[in-house]
């Protein structure tokens, strides 16, 4: 068995576990690290998911690094590009010979006796890796790798044709000149139907209920105008926060005026929509703007193909499959010679690895979440991951900063680990997504809670949570700092503006 002692741990080499590790390098020049990645490559979800379109659905400035600016022409890039970009960063910061390949990581325990974690990963071979760490940095995104949610769909097997899942897209899928129908309303399925109407002959989308479709620029003409006459090193720190004051504007503008909010997602689809659509049927849902996340269409690319006949959509549900297609509630059948199940994620949290303390198991729906990126009652823990209503990686990156401001406090005050505490009784314990989307709603019995007031509060702000990870207090009197003998070595008294 393999064993080895690192300070800090990652597991993940996606868009966060890079990130945090470049985070380290530079701002924990004295740690050793590694990282542990279940797959052969580095890039995480950019790296998995090959689907036609694959892109992403915030822009570059913010979803790139704070210290790695964006510097491709598109603001809404491919998936290839995203890839090359988390690569490029790696190997510019040496972090890429950290990561070790084809470790995932099944199990991870917590001594205070030793103020230590051991972690079990396993290989392809069937033998165990066992790594010490004193600090666990989780940066594993929050869906099951090995498969996206499916529908059980009632006789399956009559169908003639081929199913396939967006998560694990077949390279050698043929569908030139095919009729496709795409089950679902999400990101996904906006993002395949115009890539896969290039070549088939028709695609359906096929929404058991409609999404909020947003067209946006896939350049952003101000990052345009200021790169052509600022480095890029200068330009990317103010489109990062001109893009992320943005989103934020809109999330609240949905929020606080959803009514006029519709009016105006609706009127924007309706110009790019052929004569005679019914938008009261296809594309107005049952839910308030960012309810659920917008679904971003890059130039009002998913809106093209629809106007010019290439595509269609139904809202309806699915009685049974048939030898030819779908037969549906309606009485309707749709023909189908390819059937694609953009139907979701599974959540999973911490990448499904099991975490004991002191030989006790941890039930994370027990926990509250500590300023979005620790938990209470766990040392020495710390999972990344980004916002729901804007970009990912600017909070994983706040993350990553607080970390590594945690683990430098630690060393000048001579603490081994800190653990968060629990909030008073009168802390109401509230869902940890506030997102009303199925594959939240499908884990949320399982994912930690979120009270009402800071620290134990995500707030989905990225300004407020600058001031919160970047400058607020540390020892605020809701972590419990403490030597390898688990004697409290001080707590400051709490304060609710922490």
């Amino acid at each position: 068995m393999e064993s080895s002692h690192v300070d800090v741990l990652i597991v993940g080499a996606g868009l966060s576990g890079i990130g945090a590790a470049c985070h380290l390098r530079r701002r924990c020049p004295g740690k050793s690290l590694a990282i542990l990645e279940s797959r052969e490559e580095i890039g995480g979800t950019w790296d998995l998911f090959r689907y036609p379109g694959i892109r992403s659905d915030s822009d570059m400035f913010t979803l790139g690094y704070r210290f790695s600016p964006w510097r491709e022409a598109k603001a809404i890039a491919d998936g290839p590009a995203i890839r090359e970009y988390i690569r490029e960063t790696a190997r510019e910061h040496g972090v890429d010979r950290l990561v070790r390949f084809g470790h995932r990581v099944a199990r991870a325990e917590w001594s205070t006796a030793r103020a230590l974690w051991t972690v079990i990963a396993e290989r392809p071979t069937g033998e165990e890796a066992t790594i010490t760490c004193r600090f666990l940095f989780a940066c594993t995104g929050y869906y099951r790798y090995e498969a996206g949610h499916a529908p059980q769909l009632q006789d399956a097997d009559a169908f003639s044709g081929q199913v396939v899942h967006p998560q694990h897209w077949p390279a050698d899928l043929d569908y030139d000149g095919k009729r496709v129908v795409v089950i679902g309303s999400g990101a996904t399925a906006v993002t395949l139907v115009p890539a896969l109407a290039e070549r088939a002959g028709h695609v359906t989308m096929l929404q058991r209920s409609p999404s909020y479709i947003v067209s946006l620029p896939a350049r952003d003409p101000v990052a345009d105008l200021l790169r052509a006459v600022l480095p890029a090193g200068r330009a990317h720190p103010v489109l990062r926060w001109k893009n992320a004051l943005t989103s934020q504007l809109i999330f609240v503008f949905c929020r606080r005026a959803p009514k006029l909010a519709r009016a105006l997602i609706r009127r924007a689809a309706a110009r790019r929509l052929p004569p005679g659509f019914d938008l009261d049927r296809h594309l107005s849902p049952d839910y308030e703007p960012w309810d659920q996340r917008l679904c971003i269409a890059p130039d009002g690319d998913f809106f093209t193909p629809i106007r010019a006949g290439r595509a269609s959509i139904v809202t309806d549900r699915i009685r049974r499959l048939t030898e030819g297609g779908l037969l549906l509630e309606s009485g309707e059948e749709l023909e189908a010679e390819v059937i694609v199940t953009a139907t979701g994620l599974d959540v999973v949290f911490a990448g499904g690895m099991s975490i004991a303390v002191d030989g006790r198991e941890v039930d994370f729906s027990t926990t509250f979440n500590h300023k979005g990126a620790m938990f209470s009652g766990v040392p020495n823990l710390a999972v990344a991951l980004g916002y729901t209503n804007a970009s990912w990686t600017l909070k994983c990156d706040l993350v990553s900063e607080y970390v590594c401001r945690l683990i430098n406090r630690m060393d000048r005050s001579g603490f081994t680990h800190c653990t968060p505490l629990a909030p008073s009784p009168e802390e109401r314990p509230e869902p940890f997504i506030d997102l009303q989307a199925g594959y939240v709603l499908r884990a949320a019995d399982g994912l930690p809670r979120q009270g009402a007031h800071a620290p134990w509060r995500l707030h989905q702000n990225y300004p407020r949570d600058v001031m919160l990870l970047r400058r607020g207090r540390l020892d605020d009197g809701s972590l419990l700092f403490a030597c390898r003998d688990g004697r409290p070595v001080r707590v400051a008294a709490l304060t609710r503006s922490a």
